[in-house]
């Protein structure tokens, strides 16, 4: 659960609205520090081939502000290879949020 200003958002609910994109492939949703906020949603994201290079940021927070309550939208977005992953194929969002703690100090 991420805790934004006081709203609780569940991140499993972001990354089905960020699914629904035609360009995502896989994608990881975690609570980042932030210095107002106490915490805001940062998704880190894999696009398929095709897309690569072609879809951006703002292209994401503008499908995302169309479906999802404001506070809900990811406000840092991260492009990636890949995502870690443990044996059996899960995405490893502690790993992700232990690399933002580590950038954070």
């Amino acid at each position: 659960m991420i805790v934004a200003s006081g709203y609780n958002i569940a991140p499993v609910e972001v990354e089905n609205v960020i699914y629904e994109h035609s360009a995502v492939s896989e994608v990881a949703i975690v609570g980042v520090p932030h210095g107002y906020r106490g915490e805001t949603v940062k998704a880190f994201i894999v696009l398929k081939d095709e897309f690569k290079g072609k879809v951006g940021e703002k292209e994401i927070m503008d499908f995302c502000k169309s479906k999802l309550a404001t506070f809900k939208v990811p406000r840092v977005i991260e492009f990636r290879d890949t995502l870690p992953k443990s044996l059996i194929g899960k995405v490893l969002r502690r790993v992700l949020r232990e690399e933002e703690a580590k950038k954070a100090k």
